[in-house]
């Protein structure tokens, strides 16, 4: 499953991440790293970005970017 599947009030652990390096380095810098909890806080109405919560830092990415970050849902 990816990120951009993950719905509001939703956590998941990060499996893996599948872009390219510039991409991976910006993930890296906000601390969306394999293994790191996260929890969707909003999606907008034209579902063209989500909002993540990661270590208490809000970040907000584009569903394309999104899809390319492999999650595991937390029950």
């Amino acid at each position: 499953m990816t990120l951009d599947k993950l719905n509001i009030n939703e956590s998941a652990i990060i499996k893996s991440i599948n872009c390219e390096a510039s991409l991976k380095n910006r993930f890296n810098s906000f601390g969306i790293v394999r293994g790191s909890k996260i929890y969707v806080e909003e999606v907008t109405l034209t579902k063209s970005t989500i909002e993540i919560k990661i270590n208490n830092t809000k970040v907000a990415l584009r569903f394309t970017e999104a899809a390319k970050i492999e999650i595991e849902k937390c029950k």
